[in-house]
């Protein structure tokens, strides 16, 4: 039974300012995706859409999200729920690093085959 210390997931690196360790991956034998994600202000992701769900939990902090033409900021306490294909973007705003929880139920989920990047790139730990 895999069981995970959140101490010892490994960090992946991401974006400046973006920092993501994953916690559960094809490594403990599950084909979807869960990592713990801290970000500084103004940090986030550019314009993307994917071909599967994303979940973003915000334990911490106050994001500014866009999807599909409509922003709204959305605090501590909340989820984030990106269906296939929303286009979406976010950025934390306020003076306090965000903590997230990112759920994708797939492996790979930067992947060429599952993100298409609208804007900027994708993170250069990314492979294809």
């Amino acid at each position: 039974m895999p069981i995970i210390s959140h101490s010892h997931a490994p960090e992946v690196p991401w974006r400046p300012g973006y920092r993501k360790w994953d916690v559960a991956g094809h490594e403990q034998g599950v084909t979807s995706t869960f990592s713990i994600n801290t970000a500084e202000p103004g940090a986030g992701a550019p314009l993307h859409t994917h071909t599967i769900d994303e979940l973003i939990v915000i334990l911490k902090g106050t994001l500014e999200v866009s999807m599909d033409g409509e922003t709204q900021t959305v605090g501590a306490d909340h989820t984030v729920v990106i269906p296939p294909g929303a286009e979406h973007s976010f950025r934390v705003t306020g003076g306090e690093t965000a903590e997230l929880f990112v759920f994708f139920p797939a492996l790979d989920p930067y992947s060429a085959e599952h993100t298409h990047y609208l804007e900027g790139a994708r993170p250069e730990s990314v492979r294809d």
